[in-house]
Parts: C-alpha cells; sequence; structure tokens
C-alpha cells in the first residue's frame, strides 16, 4: 500500500509541475473580440471568399467590354501549291482568243513573264474550236494580307440583359463572403466557449483531485495513530487514483479545444495560445429576452439573401431567352493590305488597301426549337427556385424555434444549478465537518463531493449550451457581421 502510496504520489507531483511548466511559458491570451477579429483576417473560407468576389468583378468587367468595340490585328501569309486554272469559252478560234488577250500577254512579257501561245489557242492556233482544251494558270505563289478589323453591337436586347445577370453576379459573391464570415464568426464563438468549458471541467476536475488528496493525508495522518482502518486509508487511496485520469482527460480536451479554436481562427497550431475569461462571465447574457427584440426576422439571413439574389438572376436568365427571338444590329469596319508576288523581294512588293464599312442585321426566324425549349428550362428553373426559397424560410424558421427553445430551458436550467451547486457545497462542507470528526465515512464524503462535481460541471453545461445556440441563432440572424464591424 505504501508502494502505491508512493507512485501515486509521484504521478501527482509530475502532473503539478507539467501544469507549472506550461503556465511559465510565454502564452498569448485571447478575448472573444480578439480570437473574432483575427478569424476574419485570417481564417482560409473567408480569405477565399474575398477572391470569388475578385473574381465576379472581373468578370462583370469582361461582361460590360461587350458594348465596346472589338478590335483585331491580322496578319497572314500564303504559298501557292497548285495554282488554279482559267478556262473560257464560247471563242471562235485559237487567233481570235490570242488576240484578245495579246495587250496583257504583251504586259506580262514587259515585266518579265512568258507566256505559253500554245496554252491559250488549245494547242492548235489553224482549228476553229467552240472552247479551248486548255486552260490559263492564274494567281501567284506568294500571297500576303494583313489588317485590322473591328465590330462592335449596336442593338442587342439579349446583351444587355446579360450585363444585369453579371452585375448580380458580384452581388451574389458578396453575399456569399458574407456568409463565410457569418460561419467564420460563429465557429470562432463555439471553439472559444469550448475551451472555456474544457477549462472549466478542467478546474472541477483538479479540485476534485486536490480534495481527494487533502483528503488521503488526513486518513493517513489517522491510520498512522490508529484511529481508521486499513480499509478506510485504501478508498482514500483509491479516490485518488480514479481522480487522476479525469484531471488529465480534462487537460487534453483543454489542448484539443484550443486546437480546434486556433484551426477555425487561421492562425498556426504551433502558437502557444489561450483565453480569457471564464464561462461564469457569460452568465449576464444568459437572461436573453427574445421578445424584446423586434428585428428577429430572416430579412439579414444570409441564405435567404442569396436566394433571392439567385431569383433575380433566374428572371434575368427567362429575359435573355425571350429576348433571343428580336433582331439585333451591329457595326463592323475592316482594312488590310494586300500583295501578290513570286519572290520575296519585300522592297519591291506593291501593296494594295482593301477597307470597308457595314451594318449586319440578324433576324431570328427558325432555330429547330432551341430558343423555345431554352425558354421553358430557364422558367421552370425559376419556378424550382421559388420552390426551394419557401422550404428553406420554413426550414430557417424551425431553426430560431429551436435555438430559442435550447436557450429558454438552458436559462432554467442554469437557474436550478445555480441552487443546486449551492446546496451540495453546503452538503460537502456538512459531510467534510462530520467526517473530520467521525461522525460519517470516507464514504459518505465522497459521495457528497460527486454530487457537488455534478452539479457545478451542470452549471457549466447550461451556460455553454446556452451561448452555443445564442451564436447559432445570431448567425440565422445574419447578426454576427456587419460592414461596420468589418
Amino acid at each position: 500500500m505504501k508502494v502505491i502510496g508512493k507512485i501515486l504520489m509521484a504521478a501527482c507531483t509530475f502532473f503539478m509541475t507539467g501544469v507549472m511548466a506550461s503556465a511559465q511559458e510565454e502564452t498569448t491570451v485571447l478575448t472573444l473580440d480578439d480570437a473574432i477579429r483575427i478569424a476574419l483576417s485570417e481564417n482560409t473560407a473567408v480569405r477565399v471568399a474575398d477572391k470569388e468576389i475578385e473574381r465576379a468583378e472581373y468578370a462583370k468587367k469582361g461582361t460590360y467590354a461587350s458594348l465596346f468595340p472589338q478590335v483585331n490585328g491580322t496578319g497572314t501569309f500564303q504559298r501557292t501549291i497548285k495554282k488554279q486554272v482559267m478556262y473560257m469559252d464560247g471563242m471562235s478560234g485559237g487567233s481570235m482568243f490570242a488576240s484578245i488577250f495579246e495587250p496583257i500577254i504583251t504586259a506580262l512579257e514587259q515585266n518579265g513573264i512568258h507566256v505559253d501561245m500554245s496554252a491559250l489557242t488549245g494547242g492548235n492556233q489553224d482549228e476553229n474550236k467552240s472552247s479551248s482544251s486548255e486552260g490559263i494558270s492564274v494567281g501567284r505563289w506568294n500571297t500576303f494580307n494583313g489588317g485590322i478589323s473591328a465590330a462592335m453591337p449596336l442593338v442587342n436586347a439579349q446583351l444587355w440583359e446579360s450585363l444585369k445577370v453579371s452585375k448580380q453576379s458580384v452581388e451574389l459573391a458578396v453575399e456569399q463572403a458574407r456568409s463565410s464570415r457569418l460561419d467564420a464568426v460563429t465557429q470562432v464563438k463555439q471553439a472559444f466557449f469550448s475551451v472555456l468549458l474544457a477549462k472549466e471541467a478542467f478546474n472541477v476536475y483538479k479540485d476534485v483531485y486536490e480534495n481527494a488528496m487533502e483528503n488521503l493525508a488526513q486518513v493517513q495522518r489517522k491510520f498512522d495513530v490508529q484511529k481508521v482502518s486499513e480499509l478506510e486509508l485504501t478508498r482514500a487511496k483509491s479516490n485518488v487514483a480514479s481522480a487522476i485520469p479525469n484531471v488529465y482527460n480534462a487537460e487534453s480536451s483543454v489542448m484539443l479545444a484550443l486546437w480546434q479554436l486556433k484551426a477555425v481562427m487561421g492562425v498556426d497550431l504551433e502558437m502557444n495560445m489561450d483565453v480569457a475569461g471564464k464561462l461564469e462571465d457569460y452568465a449576464q447574457s444568459m437572461f436573453y429576452d427574445i421578445h424584446e427584440n423586434d428585428d428577429v426576422n430572416l430579412d439579414r439571413n444570409t441564405t435567404m439573401r442569396q436566394l433571392a439574389i439567385q431569383a433575380d438572376q433566374l428572371a434575368s436568365a427567362v429575359k435573355m431567352q425571350k429576348y433571343a427571338y428580336l433582331p439585333t444590329l451591329s457595326l463592323s469596319f475592316s482594312y488590310s493590305m494586300n500583295a501578290m508576288t513570286n519572290d520575296f523581294k519585300f522592297s519591291q512588293y506593291k501593296w494594295t488597301p482593301y477597307s470597308y464599312l457595314g451594318l449586319s442585321l440578324n433576324i431570328p426566324i427558325f432555330s429547330g426549337g432551341k430558343r423555345h425549349a431554352d425558354l421553358k428550362a430557364a422558367q421552370i428553373q425559376a419556378e424550382s427556385l421559388d420552390l426551394t426559397r419557401s422550404n428553406t424560410e420554413r426550414q430557417l424558421k424551425i431553426a430560431i424555434r429551436s435555438y430559442l427553445n435550447t436557450m429558454e430551458t438552458n436559462m432554467k436550467s442554469y437557474a436550478s444549478s445555480q441552487e443546486a451547486v449551492e446546496l451540495a457545497q453546503k452538503a460537502y462542507d456538512i459531510s467534510q465537518k462530520s467526517y473530520n470528526v467521525g461522525k460519517s465515512t470516507l464514504t459518505d464524503l465522497h459521495d457528497a463531493e460527486l454530487v457537488l462535481t455534478q452539479a457545478r460541471l451542470g452549471s457549466s453545461q447550461a451556460i455553454f449550451n446556452f451561448v452555443n445556440a445564442k451564436a447559432s441563432l445570431e448567425q440565422v440572424l445574419g447578426k454576427d457581421f456587419t460592414v461596420e464591424e468589418k
């Protein structure tokens, strides 16, 4: 028994030494407001949502760019592999054919281009034929082309409606970012409260351990003077042994809760951090009269706002499909330079300009029913979203009622648990005094301590349940984040 007692004392000494050593390390203590502020700038989901806003803004700019002229430069080079051949019908003879083209042939020969007369006359100048059996090769081996073209819409109702959709996409991205912030704030609050609850449980179990150690020391002294039996001493040692695992588990819960808080905050998990305050500090906020607030509605709920924006987008999509039946008018312009040669002497090229300015009217007539099908699909999608909105609104109202009931229940639980803690503390003090004078057993003292422990944990759990439900309620109501707070 003495060996067991020494082992228990050594384990307890090691545990307390570890706690003191960790307490001496430099620790960053954060309040709830500090944790929320850090999360709103470092949380991954929040930062991704901000990037999505930037993406939507650029997409909007790209849509608006469709209203401006689209200017493009072009440049092409073609190398002829086989020239085209031209045939002439209706000639009475090769000599007549040659005489008609004699000025052209003369000009070509002056430029150093030889023309085979036999090819022009069909190989026999003495015969009269209605058509030549041979043709003339036309074109040159190299063709260069370079220019600039521009086009812009003048009348396009479908394009104009798409601009509204782009604007609504930015609004949706902003609301989704707000949703990410609301979610981040709620997660930070709940993680913060979990740390406080874990620390409260750790303190309770540590007090139980310290009481068990004090009782063991007292029983040991009585046993040494033979005032208690060895069974009583064994029970005291057993109480100490059973209290140690609870303390270690509670300490591990504190560490895990802190890691969870650091994860939702978006900070380094190895950061030595602690939270300020205790759950009892939030007891005053439990007296939450929901009937005093006139803004308990879904006007600021982020899910309903996103659905409203999506409904506007679908309404615009329906209009876009209807506008697909309307004619469109566009303006176009082109200017190009062409050169055709048989060599690569660029300095001797003769460039020929070509340009035009035109209007293009496009009147939809028949598309195989595609426009009608697209319109019906958009209308059905809008009707489906209306059903989703109605169901979501019902579910959110149920959630609000559930959170309010949870808060009201835990308000009552906390009030009764406070009275239970006072009575349990009083019973424990009486049991301890009775045990000291020998009027009660160690078992009676242990039972009183167990009731006190459960009462203290019940009080902390009631506060935690209340603030946890309140955080969820404020997220549903959209109260956890505003532009001013950002």
